[in-house]
């Protein structure tokens, strides 16, 4: 084994996932293949990824649904590194991208809170 390939984040509508996560979060839609009349096949990841993928997948049932924003039961659940927080911390909040709270200088790296609009917690991380 060499990687994991994709983690699933399960949204409410495709279409308003890539808008938020393509739109204003700044990552690229590498695949967004249609597998039925209702599902697709749709991965995104942070421009110039080369292993890692987020693969939108839109909630089917009850169970799925209430999974919608809090797959992680609360926490931070998703972890975004940048090699420059300030440039990235200033394009995401001009776009819209919710933070919880100002950016925090720890022992690691400069970091900070947002939310999707769905509420899944991430950190945007620059480490140290």
């Amino acid at each position: 084994m060499t990687h994991i390939g994709a983690l699933a984040l399960v949204v409410p509508d495709y279409d308003a996932a890539i808008a938020f996560y393509v739109g204003k979060v700044g990552f690229e839609l590498i695949s967004d293949t249609p597998l039925s009349d209702t599902k697709r096949w749709i991965l995104i990841a942070p421009k110039g990824a080369q292993e890692t993928r987020i693969l939108l997948a839109k909630a089917d049932g009850p169970d799925q649904v209430a999974a919608i924003g809090n797959q992680t039961g609360g926490r931070v659940g998703f972890f975004l590194h940048t090699d420059d927080f300030d440039r990235d911390c200033a394009a995401m909040t001009a776009a819209g991208v919710s933070f919880e709270e100002n950016p925090r200088i720890e022992s690691y790296g400069k970091v900070a809170v947002w939310r999707d609009p769905w509420g899944n917690r991430w950190d945007l991380l620059e480490l140290y």
